[in-house]
C-alpha cells in the first residue's frame, strides 16, 4: 500500500510538474494536523514519510522542562512513536483532500509564476464551459482562464469583460487579452469563490485587445514603423484608433486598413462586426480633433489649451454625422484626443461669431498708402481673400454686409 502511494505521488508530480520532495514535506505537515486530531494528542504530532518505501511514522510531541511563564508554551519536546497499525489506511483517508489542495495550489502557483509576466498579452483559447456569470477558456492542457461577464447591478464588485451581444459556444476558438492573474498566496480573496475559479482573467472589452490584434495583422505595427498613439472603444459597437508613422514615406492609415480593407476587415471579424475607424494622429491638437471626428468634414477647430475644450464648427449637413448616433462619434473622438469637444454647425456659429465684440478701431482708419487684406471673416471661419478698398477695412463685396445689423431673433440663427 505504501509503495503504491509513493508511485501514485510520483506519477502525480510528473503530470502536474510539481516538486515531489516539496509535495511530501507539505503532506507531512498536513498529516501531522490530521493525526493530532484523530489520536487526540494535546501538544500535536510530527509525521515523517519514508521517501523510499512511503511508510508513515507518527510521533507524539511530549513537552519537557518548564513552560514559559509569559507565553505558556514549551520550548522543547520529546517525540514518542505512536504510529497506528493502520497508518496507510488513515493516511489515505485524511490525505486525499489535502493532496488535492496541495496539487491545486502548486499548479496555481506555477501558473501565476508563468502568466503574471504576461499581463497584456493576447491568447487564443477554446471555450470549455459557459455559465450566466463567466466563461471558462482552455489555453492549453491544464491551464484555464476565466472570461467574467457578471451582472454589474447584482455584483458591482465583479467584472464584465464580455462585449454586449457576444455569446460563446462549446469548443469555439476565441482571442482575448490577459488582464489579471490571481495570486494563490494572497490571504484576502477579493471576489466570490476565487479559490475555485481559474487564476487567469481575460478580457474582450479592453482597448489593448485592438492594439494586439493590429500587431498580429499589420507587420508595420509589430515592427514599430506604424505606432498606435491612442484607442477609444465602446466594446461590441464602435472603436477609433489613431495611428502615426515613423517613416514619412509610409501612410499609417493605409497600412492599417490594408489592400481593399483586408487587414482591418480581419480585425473587425475577430471583434464580431465591431466597427473600427482608423484615423491619422497629429501632434497639432487642431488637426487631431478634426481627424478624430472622421468621417465628418470639419470647417474649423478652436482649442482652448487652458481648459482643454475644443470648439468644432462643421457644415450644416455634417452636424449629425459629426455627433453620431446618440453622440457616439463625438464621445469616441473626445476619448481619443483627451479634450472636451463642443460641436456647432456653421449657421449657429455664424451668429455667435458675428455677435462677438470686435477690437476698438478708429472710425476713419488712416490711409497709410499700403494695401491690406479684407478683414471680413465668413461663416466657415475663413477670412476673405480680396484686398480692402482704400480707406476701408473691407472689400467692395463685404463692406455693406459687414455694416448690416444682425437680427436679434434667435430663430434666425438656426
Amino acid at each position: 500500500m505504501a509503495s503504491e502511494m509513493m508511485a501514485a505521488l510520483e506519477q502525480l508530480c510528473e503530470e502536474k510538474h510539481i516538486d515531489q520532495l516539496d509535495l511530501i514535506t507539505r503532506l507531512e505537515q498536513s498529516l501531522a494536523k490530521s493525526y493530532a486530531d484523530v489520536l487526540h494528542l494535546p501538544f500535536g504530532a510530527r509525521v515523517t514519510i519514508d521517501r523510499a518505501t512511503g511508510k508513515v511514522y507518527v510521533y507524539e510531541l511530549v513537552p519537557k522542562g518548564e513552560e514559559d511563564p509569559e507565553t505558556g508554551e514549551y520550548a522543547e519536546f520529546d517525540e514518542v512513536d505512536v504510529t497506528p497499525a493502520d497508518t496507510s489506511r488513515i493516511a489515505a483517508q485524511h490525505a486525499k483532500a489535502e493532496i488535492r489542495a496541495i496539487v491545486r495550489n502548486a499548479a496555481r502557483a506555477q501558473i501565476y509564476e508563468e502568466f503574471s509576466q504576461r499581463v497584456g498579452d493576447i491568447i487564443t483559447g477554446t471555450v470549455l464551459q459557459t455559465t450566466p456569470d463567466f466563461t471558462i477558456i482552455k489555453i492549453r492542457e491544464g491551464v484555464e482562464a476565466e472570461l467574467p461577464h457578471f451582472d454589474q447591478r447584482r455584483y458591482p464588485e465583479e467584472r464584465n469583460e464580455r462585449p454586449a451581444g457576444e455569446r460563446y459556444s462549446h469548443n469555439q476558438r476565441i482571442r482575448a487579452i490577459i488582464v489579471d492573474v490571481r495570486d494563490p498566496n494572497s490571504t484576502q480573496p477579493v471576489v466570490r469563490g476565487e479559490r475555485q475559479r481559474p487564476p487567469i482573467v481575460v478580457s474582450r472589452t479592453h482597448p489593448d485587445l485592438l492594439r494586439r490584434l493590429f500587431e498580429l495583422e499589420v507587420p508595420e505595427v509589430y515592427d514599430g514603423v506604424v505606432e498606435i498613439r491612442s484607442i477609444a472603444r465602446e466594446p461590441g459597437v464602435r472603436s477609433k484608433v489613431a495611428v502615426s508613422s515613423n517613416d514619412d514615406r509610409l501612410d499609417p492609415v493605409g497600412a492599417c486598413v490594408g489592400p481593399k480593407g483586408s487587414r482591418v476587415r480581419t480585425v473587425v471579424s475577430e471583434l464580431r462586426g465591431e466597427r473600427v475607424d482608423v484615423v491619422l494622429w497629429s501632434d497639432d491638437p487642431t488637426r487631431c480633433v478634426a481627424s478624430a471626428l472622421s468621417p465628418a468634414r470639419v470647417s474649423r477647430v478652436v482649442i482652448d489649451p487652458e481648459t482643454g475644450y475644443a470648439t468644432v464648427i462643421v457644415p450644416d449637413d455634417q452636424l449629425s454625422l459629426a455627433i453620431g448616433k446618440e453622440g457616439q462619434n463625438a464621445r469616441l473622438a473626445a476619448r481619443l484626443t483627451g479634450l472636451h469637444i463642443d460641436i456647432k454647425n456653421e449657421s449657429l456659429a455664424a451668429g455667435v461669431l458675428r455677435d462677438l465684440p470686435r477690437a476698438t478701431v478708429p472710425d476713419e482708419p488712416e490711409d497709410d498708402g499700403e494695401a491690406h487684406r479684407c478683414e471680413y471673416v465668413g461663416a466657415n471661419g475663413i477670412q476673405c481673400r480680396n484686398m480692402a478698398r482704400p480707406g476701408s477695412r473691407f472689400c467692395g463685396v463685404h463692406e455693406e454686409m459687414a455694416s448690416a445689423e444682425v437680427s436679434s431673433d434667435p430663430d434666425s440663427l438656426i
